[in-house]
This record gives structure tokens, sequence and C-alpha cells, in this order.
């Protein structure tokens, strides 16, 4: 690897502002705001080091000038409780969040950024940092296509990337491996059922995990149903959470991964979060509603978890919120309890996307949950899409963005500690390092 030139810096932390879909009336767009860490389908985008006391995180930014995506890289400092001037690692060529980055840190310690691409219009970029637990410099070590990036190391195997790749506009799961993220085999099919998939997925020990809907004939806006599948094997075989193996790609409505049929209910089904609970076994977040289009005729937004008890699939949901694109994390802590960051509460744009940020637990894996803490408040924008960092330290928690949800508005960073404590990082910075703002509850 040659010498790098040191990646330019910003004066400080601000995200995309992005919108889809313009529909009439006061909503505006089907979804939109402030989407640096979108979309929950990005994963991840905060990774803790604890080796180097800090948690490293991507998000898509804008130029200071235009709304133009820029791919940021930084961290918090744990022990001296600062960031950096965040680095612009690529300037995409487009104002559309899709294209937003993930982030990786080997066993060594190397950064790596995904930087992806929204269909086949544009490349997607893989980079690795020149030094482990830095952030100074980075090699573009692939210039290929690839949308929803998901890569997670396994052991000393490698690498497992789970992706979405476009075919003739539909939306088709892959995976690849690779020994060391610099040679990648060929990209195999996942599922491939009628006008694709979204998907989530998580890492624990040497699985890996995935949860998908599918898009039916009348496409994406009726996003339904929920997948499971799993690779104990570096992705050789994929089986269902009993831990029958399926044959690959998966092709009908109907087969062995499906966990719920909630098209057979009349549900949509939004993705949010995949994690484990204290046994193991696989717990996936979503949202659900009854139609796709904003405001409170598609209500209620149900925020439900589906847990793998060993034998069946347990079905509980309590929460509502306000729009289908409100999207949150889930923690399952270290005394088995569960934790939810998102944006449950009304905001000041109703029925867009986010809103005031709240942190609910649940002591019986998710049978009732309580919140806790309102974790903003009198906020002038929504806050949006709520993210777990791997690992994560309790200090830097989750991790999201803020923005108005009707109009092209600024957009400011924030993390959240596991106590619920908001921070704002700085929009403006006129030293190298800064203090994030801690804010008021």
């Amino acid at each position: 690897m040659g010498e790098q030139d040191p990646l330019p810096t910003a004066d400080g932390y601000r995200g995309i502002w992005y919108a889809c879909h313009a529909v009439e009336g006061e909503y505006a767009y089907k979804y939109s705001g402030g989407l640096g860490t979108y979309c929950a389908k990005h994963i991840p985008l905060a990774w803790h080091a604890p080796q180097a006391g800090k948690t490293f995180f991507v998000y898509g930014g804008r130029a200071s000038n235009d709304n133009r995506l820029l791919h940021m890289v930084s961290y918090f400092d744990h022990r001296t409780g600062t960031v950096p001037r965040p680095r612009v690692l690529v300037d995409k060529g487009t104002g559309d969040a899709h294209d937003n980055p993930t982030i990786l840190l080997d066993a060594a310690g190397h950064v790596w950024v995904f930087s992806a691409a929204h269909g086949v219009e544009r490349p997607a970029f893989l980079w690795r940092s020149v030094e482990p637990h830095d952030i100074t410099r980075f090699e573009r070590t692939w210039e290929t296509n690839f949308s929803y990036p998901q890569a997670w190391p396994v052991g000393e195997e490698g690498i497992l990337f789970c992706h979405t790749r476009y075919e003739q506009g539909r939306r088709m799961l892959y995976w690849m491996t690779s020994p060391d993220g610099l040679a990648w085999d060929a990209p195999k099919p996942l599922a491939r059922i009628l006008n694709g998939h979204y998907q989530i997925s998580n890492r624990r020990g040497g699985r890996v995990a995935t949860a998908f809907n599918m898009h039916p004939e009348r496409g994406l806006d009726h996003r339904t149903n929920l997948y499971y599948l799993q690779s104990d094997d570096f992705g050789a075989t994929w089986r269902t959470a009993a831990g029958q193996a399926v044959q690959t790609p998966l092709t009908d409505v109907d087969n062995p991964a499906l966990v719920r049929d909630f098209q057979a209910e009349g549900f949509r089904v939004y993705l949010k979060d995949l994690n484990f609970d204290a046994a193991g076994r696989p717990v996936v977040l979503v949202v659900t509603s009854r139609l796709w289009r904003p405001g409170p005729e598609s209500g209620p937004r149900t925020w439900t978890t589906l847990q793998f008890d060993g034998g069946e699939w347990v079905v509980r949901g309590q929460i509502t919120s306000d729009s289908n694109y409100d999207t949150g994390c889930l923690h399952v802590e270290p005394d088995g309890a569960w934790r939810i960051i998102g944006p449950t509460e009304p905001g000041p744009q109703p029925f867009n996307p986010g809103g005031e940020m709240a942190m609910w637990t649940s002591r019986d894996e998710g049978a009732a949950w309580t919140k806790v803490r309102r974790i903003t408040s009198g906020s002038e924008f929504n806050h949006s899409y709520a993210r777990r960092p791997v690992d994560a330290h309790p200090g830097f928690y989750g991790f999201w963005a803020d923005g108005h949800g009707r109009r092209p508005s600024p957009s400011r960073l924030y993390f959240c500690n596991s106590a619920g404590q908001a921070f704002r990082l700085p929009a403006e910075m006129k030293h190298d390092r800064a203090e994030p703002q801690a804010l008021p509850g």
C-alpha cells in the first residue's frame, strides 16, 4: 500500500437532507428529513473499539454550500469526551441518501467503509484505513456495485458481506465472502422472491443472521411478510432459526424461512433492527402498519418484536408511533433487559418520519414496555433513524440525525449514552477537537 494523502476535514458535523416520493397534502413526501443515519438497511453505522477507547462512525454528510452527499468518517474519544473534525472520505456526486456508507472494524483495528450505490447508475466503493484505529488516510480497495451494505467479520475466516443487487429494478439479496477484505468471491443469491426484499442483519460469534421482508408484485410500498435465515459456517449453509437447512436462493413466497405471514393479515412490514436475546436466539424489531401513505389513516404503527424461543416465533407489540419510517434500535443488556431507543414520541412535524426520541425498557422480553426517559423534547426538527453501534459503549449508545420532515433544512448529528442523555455533535468547529453539547433533559 503506497503512501496516501490525508483525507480533508470538514469544519463541523452536518447531515444530508433527503426526501423520497412526493405526495399531495401537508405531509409532502412518503418519507423525508435529516437522513444522515438512514437507512435501517445500512448496517452498521457505528462500531466501538475498546482497544482504542473510541467509537468510530460514518454518516451521510453534506457539503457546506449545497445538499450534496459526502461520506463522512469520524469517532468519539471516550477518554477525552471529544470528537475531531470529521473526515471527508468521498463526494458521491448525488443528494440521494440511499448512497450512505456503512462501517466495519477488523480484528487488527483497520476501519473499513462500504460506500453504497442506489441501484446501478453510480458505482459503490470499499475503503480501508491505512493505519489501525486511525481515520487520517484511507485506501480505496474496490470499485464495484452494491446497495444496502451489511458486512460482518467472522472469526479468522474473513468477512461475510450481505447486500442487495438490483435486477431490472427488483431488489435481490446476495452475499459474498472475503478472507481479507481485498479478494472477494463471486456474489451468491440468497433470496429472489417476486419483486425482491429489504433485509437487516447482525452477527453473534461465528453466526451471521439476516431477517428480510418481501416485495409482492404490487411493489415495495406493499412490503410484507418476515423471513429469517442464519449461517454458522461462513455462508456455506443457510438455516432457519430452528436449524433447517434451506436451498438458496429462496424463490417461493411460502418457504421454510417464513417467520410470519403478515401478507395474509393485511400488514406492511418495515424492518428496524435484529439482535439476539440472552440465550443467543434471534429477536427482530419491525414496525407494522396497514397502509404505506403518511398520515393518521395508515395507523396504528406498531413496534413489534418477533423472538424465536427455541420452538416457535413469539410476536409481541405495545409501542406505537406515527410514521412507518420511525426507526430505532434494539439493545439486549447483559442482564437480559431489552432497551429500545427510537422516535416514538410526536415531533414538531407529526406523521413525518421521526419525532422526539425516547428510551423504553422491557424486563420480560417484550411482553411489556416501560418508557423510562424522553431523550429529546421541544425540538425544532424531527429526530430520526436511531442506530445501534456494534459492541456499544455506554457512553455512545445510540446515533441519529434530525431535520425538518416536510421541507429542506439543516440537519445535525446526535448520540446518547445508555442512561438516555443526548448530545449534539458540533455543526461548526473552530478548533481541531470539540466536546459534544449535552442537551437538556
